[in-house]
């Protein structure tokens, strides 16, 4: 729930004031600010919550740490690839990729009941996945429109 406030918040502010700094509407600029935000607060729970995130990934998946500090790193690095030009439609894609494989990380979780922020195993449940595909699918939906189509 956090990053959907973030990045409609973050959209909604920059949206406003690119209007009024400069007279124009910047919808691909003001989806692009928002979402490197919500990456770069996503990111921090990577950092803060690695315990609990490492327990979202199944017992099969070696190096599970790593895998979180990697994906953490991943998240700001395309947080500011979002803004390089060059990179732009590569970095949308892969945070494309990016978001569909995240997606049964977050499944097990919620069959497994994790709070990821605990630790515990004392989370919403699957009831949780009524709430995060559907924000699974604005992200990816939200990364194309304001960096490949309209970017």
């Amino acid at each position: 729930m956090k990053p959907l406030l973030i990045l409609i918040t973050v959209f909604v502010i920059s949206f406003l004031a690119h209007k009024i700094f400069t007279g124009n509407f910047e919808f691909a600029l003001s989806g692009r600010i928002a979402l490197a935000v919500m990456l770069l607060f996503t990111a921090l729970g990577h950092f803060l919550f690695t315990k609990g995130m490492s327990m979202m990934l199944p017992g099969f998946v070696p190096f599970k740490t790593a895998i979180v500090y990697l994906t953490g790193v991943l998240e700001i690095a395309a947080a500011i690839g979002l803004f390089i030009p060059k990179f732009r439609v590569f970095t949308a894609w892969f945070l494309i990729v990016f978001f569909i494989m995240l997606l049964p990380a977050n499944i097990f979780a919620a069959v497994k009941h994790i709070n990821y922020q605990q630790g515990t195993f004392d989370g919403n449940g699957p009831a949780y996945l009524w709430f995060r595909v559907p924000l699974q699918v604005l992200f990816i939906v939200w990364t194309y429109l304001s960096a490949i189509k309209f970017g």
